[in-house]
């Protein structure tokens, strides 16, 4: 294949990738794929403050008191909270905070039980 007809990036659409042996190489992102299929999504893995990978059902407890917007409650520091939900977004973690309600919490200000 000549640089005219090799494929755009999947992942960032840059059109400058390279044959490397039996791959696609995309200069500006650095994902890589295989001539004979597309790049594979990459599963995002949320960390704790810690660096413990953390996974849906799993319990955490807050290191910081945390203000809630809107009220005057605070998630105090050493609040254990069950049965976590990851999500993408600003806010990678839903829970049920008890006397607090749902809620969603960064998973910066958190650590695995």
């Amino acid at each position: 294949m000549t640089e005219a007809t090799l494929p755009a990036c999947a992942k960032c659409g840059c059109e400058y990738t390279y044959e490397e042996g039996n791959l696609y190489i995309c200069p500006e992102c650095s994902c890589e794929w295989s001539k004979f299929g597309a790049p594979e999504d990459e599963e995002e893995v949320i960390k704790d403050a810690y660096g413990t990978v953390l996974k849906d059902g799993d319990t955490i407890t807050v290191i910081k008191d945390l203000k809630v917007k809107g009220s005057s409650s605070v998630v105090k520091v050493g609040m254990k909270i069950k049965n976590i939900r990851l999500v993408s977004g600003d806010h990678d973690i839903d829970c049920k905070i008890p006397g607090i309600g749902s809620m969603g919490l960064k998973s910066e200000f958190v650590k695995k039980v």
